[in-house]
């Protein structure tokens, strides 16, 4: 799904070092052509992978600006061609092989070790340039001016092979996950930093040990959006961004809940699905020690809606589901209008994400603020029914 999805599935990252002001064009050019994804549809590689342009991902050219360069935004596309062989495909063939081999060496039962080997890589490069690669792609939407980048992926193979060609490709830049406590951290002023500081449970600044010593964020915040849901959901736009401060929202958690906890034989999972009306199903897993690993999130704004589900331990989008922005004529020809069907699905993706940001800087007010015990006190009340 790219970003002209209505419903799309995204990690975001902060890019952290400095683009050149002068002649940056010239330097994200040759950054990107650099890597640039070149076909393998007439060779026998088994696979590639390098960037290419969104709108015309056969013909990447880097050199033309338009072409991954609007206003703000670079938007350009992660691609990886691979050949795959059906492991029983191959395996027949390596018997026919191995057959016609024994068949003109009648004294042998079965080849030499060597011959097998060599029998087995002449029959898969043979299989492998009679089928053509399978494409997949990721857009990309780098905001230059702050920074953030968003990767239309969830998908933890494809955040890390971006990761690793995207260092190669941009020197002295860097890729950040916005995990959990790291977005915690940009959303808080400096007093809140620190009383956010002395509740991290990491010891050390590595992003693997903040992630996995600080689950309880994620769990707690979607445990508070739970049953603040359940009092009207009502909030208001509290960071910049697309809507004015002060806007009014709704928010609550429904359809889809995924929880987790320490068992016996193991992690134990429990899925809630469809409306909910109590949550009884939550409330007993909560109650048993379980957290929610994973949630649908609804905002709702005016006539509007946004709906994704928020996993609680890296804070990644999936199936983020904006209002519908349509491109009714696809083509080259239409391309103008795929650049205002871009700018709108921008927008209304920041305008979501602006009151998400706004939902959790609230429960962070409230978790580090004296209040805190207090809705502990709520909640367990809530749980107890």
């Amino acid at each position: 799904m790219g970003v002209y999805s209505n419903t799309v599935s995204f990690a975001q990252y902060r890019v952290s070092g400095d683009l050149p002001r002068e002649e940056r064009f010239e330097w994200l050019s040759a950054a990107l052509s650099g890597r640039i994804f070149t076909s393998i549809e007439q060779s026998a590689e088994e696979q590639a992978e390098g960037w290419t342009c969104t709108d015309r991902p056969d013909d990447p050219d880097f050199n033309n600006v338009a072409a991954f360069w609007r206003d703000r935004y670079l938007f350009f596309t992660y691609r990886r061609d691979q050949r795959r062989i059906p492991a029983a495909l191959l395996k027949s063939h390596i018997g026919r092989a191995e057959g016609d081999y024994l068949a003109k060496r009648p004294e042998l039962k079965r080849p030499p070790k060597r011959e097998r080997e060599e029998i087995k890589e002449r029959v898969r490069l043979g299989l492998l340039t009679r089928s053509l690669p399978s494409p997949a792609t990721v857009d990309l939407a780098w905001q230059q001016d702050s920074g953030l980048l968003n990767l239309f992926s969830v998908s933890a193979k494809t955040m890390e092979r971006f990761e690793e060609l995207f260092v190669k490709s941009f020197e002295n830049l860097r890729p950040q996950l916005i995990y959990p406590y790291r977005r915690a951290l940009g959303l808080l002023d400096e007093a809140g930093q620190q009383q956010l500081a002395a509740l991290n449970q990491a010891g050390s600044d590595a992003a693997l040990d903040e992630i996995q010593s600080n689950r309880w964020l994620g769990e707690e915040f979607l445990l508070w959006l739970l049953q603040a849901g359940l009092e009207g959901g009502s909030f208001r736009v509290q960071v910049p961004g697309a809507n004015e401060q002060g806007t009014p929202f709704a928010a609550w958690i429904d359809d889809r809940i995924q929880l987790q906890g320490g068992g016996e034989g193991g992690p134990q999972k429990v899925a809630v699905s469809g409306s909910q009306d109590s949550y009884l199903e939550a409330r007993s897993a909560l109650k048993s020690g379980k957290a929610i690993s994973s949630a649908a999130i609804y905002l709702e704004k005016d006539e509007l809606q946004w709906r994704f589900v928020l996993n609680a331990e890296l804070f990644t989008f999936g199936a983020f589901k904006c209002p519908p922005v349509r491109v009714e004529r696809e083509g080259v020809e239409e391309l103008s209008e795929r650049e205002s069907a871009f700018y709108e699905r921008m927008y209304l993706l920041e305008a979501g994400l602006q009151m998400f940001d706004s939902l959790l800087l609230v429960f962070l007010k409230e978790r580090i603020g004296a209040g805190w015990a207090e809705r502990q006190q709520q909640i367990s009340a809530w749980l107890e029914g």
